[in-house]
């Protein structure tokens, strides 16, 4: 009988162990995960968790006995030291393990502030996992002054549940506008808004020069001299895909582990899914960092190791939450020239082109845009962009 082993309890292993036993696989299943909590939703730590709306066991993708019940083989709190593509082992601790396929969902790690900026200071933040935001909550008092180092989303859900608890926030972007790497300025312009609009200052165009303390941050040293005293500080300066296990193996890496469309790694009977790989897409190449993805890609995998031969067809979509704010996002902008605007009470969409084509919609407390620009986004169609800004229903476009 078969032994499939997953390395790395997140979504994406997590989805692709209940899919086997789902599609009727009877062999053996292990899942391997570094933390010792039981797979678990990211998106909620930085917002619902963190604000202590939502207990622990409420992020657990499954209940504690599912996999118990459906014979998979859960190993938490292990690192795996190596693998040994040749002969099919792995190798935990002082355990071997063979394997008849082997699944990488290793996820990514976030960006670390370096030392020498004083990254290594106490009081230095990440939100990725479990830990970090338990770690991060006893800081969060009413009263306490945090600086968010990044702009991104991480940055600015951050920011936003920091200031519902009542800090004093400050988000110091070094790009010229916030969100730049991922949206267009009509995007920016709506969240620095509504970030203004809750009393936290936004600080763009200026780097990072330091960070200040002796063992523990006291203030961050901006490059225009600017000097902001703070109580601890939030790193959200984007993610990293973790690769180092299939690279010690062989397997090729292009941006993340590369697959074939299929989620075949370069080396035999090792497959890669979820943050940490990267995909044919379009003529090119990605890698999606979304729950969306791990989770298709990694149900994909799970049929592919049962013979099914499928290629992956992504269909981005992406989310955030920030105060009252939902923002939806379908498809991707790159290579946009040209963003059509709807505006509302309270709500806007930004409509991205390329061209004639629909490329991408960001919908904030839209969701009737998202839905419709994602069906016309996977659908391949395109409609008229002054249809788009000037139709009362959008359903109209689907027409």
């Amino acid at each position: 009988m078969a032994h499939f082993v997953v390395v790395g309890a997140g979504q994406a292993g997590a989805a692709l162990v209940a899919k086997l036993r789902g599609l009727g696989f009877q062999g053996d299943i292990t899942l391997i995960g570094e933390e010792t909590a039981p797979p678990y939703q990211r998106p909620p730590l930085s917002k619902a968790y963190l604000l202590g709306q939502m207990e622990e066991e409420r992020l657990w993708l499954r209940s504690a006995d599912f996999y118990a019940d459906q014979r998979i083989t859960l190993k938490l709190g292990h690192r795996v030291a190596g693998i040994d593509a040749a002969a099919q082992t792995i190798t935990l601790g002082g355990e071997v393990i063979g394997y008849d396929a082997l699944v990488l969902t290793t996820g990514s790690v976030p960006r670390r502030l370096p030392a020498a900026v004083g990254g290594d200071l106490d009081g230095i933040f990440t939100v990725r996992t479990l830990a970090d935001v338990d770690a991060m909550r006893a800081e969060c008092v009413a009263g306490r002054r945090v600086v968010i180092v990044g702009g991104g989303y991480i940055g600015l859900e951050a920011a936003a549940v920091a200031a519902k608890l009542g800090l004093t926030v400050t988000v110091v972007e070094m790009a010229p506008r916030i969100l730049q790497r991922v949206a267009a300025p009509e995007t920016s312009d709506f969240f620095r808004d509504l970030h203004r609009a809750h009393g936290v200052r936004i600080i763009e165009g200026v780097g990072l020069e330091g960070l200040e303390g002796e063992g523990r941050v006291t203030a961050a040293r901006l490059a225009d001299g600017a000097v902001i005293p703070c109580d601890f500080v939030i790193a959200g300066v984007g993610i990293l895909p973790v690769t180092d296990l299939a690279e010690a193996a062989g397997c090729a890496l292009e941006n993340g582990i590369r697959t074939d469309a299929q989620g075949r790694t370069s080396v035999p009977q090792i497959w890669a899914a979820g943050d940490c790989a990267s995909f044919p897409h379009q003529g090119g190449r990605i890698r999606l960092e979304s729950v969306g993805n791990a989770i298709d890609q990694a149900e994909l995998v799970a049929e592919n190791l049962l013979g099914a031969g499928k290629d992956y067809q992504a269909k981005p979509w992406f989310w955030s939450d920030q105060y009252e704010c939902k923002l939806q996002i379908a498809g991707l902008n790159s290579g946009y020239d040209r963003v059509v605007a709807r505006r509302g009470a309270g709500s806007a969409s930004f409509w991205y082109y390329a061209g004639d084509r629909l490329l991408a919609v960001d919908a904030m407390n839209d969701p009737r845009a998202y839905m419709v620009g994602k069906r016309l986004i996977e659908a391949g169609r395109s409609p008229d962009p002054a249809a788009v800004e000037t139709v009362t229903d959008l359903k109209a476009l689907m027409a």
